[in-house]
């Protein structure tokens, strides 16, 4: 049976790289977000937070929508209800993965 450190490598990398594990999380934490305000909240920039956007929907788990709010364009950033289970999901087997770390204890080593 794997260890707690074995089954780390087993997390779905879309979604535990930082930049977008912090977007899903944000993005969990509300109906929807305005694509400055994560600009803002991220620390990333324009670039990089397009890129990781347009991986997240073609994953299927954000929904980009481009609205006027008068004549200003607005982007509105949400997560699809697939992109909500995962991000609970993973969130919970982090937590699990970090309580089975804690109580992990190294084998002792046989020395002959």
């Amino acid at each position: 049976m794997p260890g707690p450190f074995e089954k780390l490598s087993s997390l779905d990398r879309l979604i535990h790289e930082p930049a977008r594990l912090a977007i899903l999380t944000a993005l969990n934490a509300c109906r929807s977000a305005d694509f400055l305000f994560l600009l803002s909240i991220t620390g990333l920039t324009k670039g990089n937070l397009t890129t990781h956007l347009a991986k997240l929907e073609r994953a299927g788990l954000v929904t980009i929508q481009k609205v006027l709010r008068g004549k200003v364009p607005r982007t509105q950033l949400a997560l699809t209800e697939y992109g909500r289970q995962m991000i609970k999901e993973h969130w919970r087997r982090l937590e699990a993965l970090r309580k089975a770390a804690q109580k992990w204890r190294a084998p002792s080593m046989v020395h002959s």
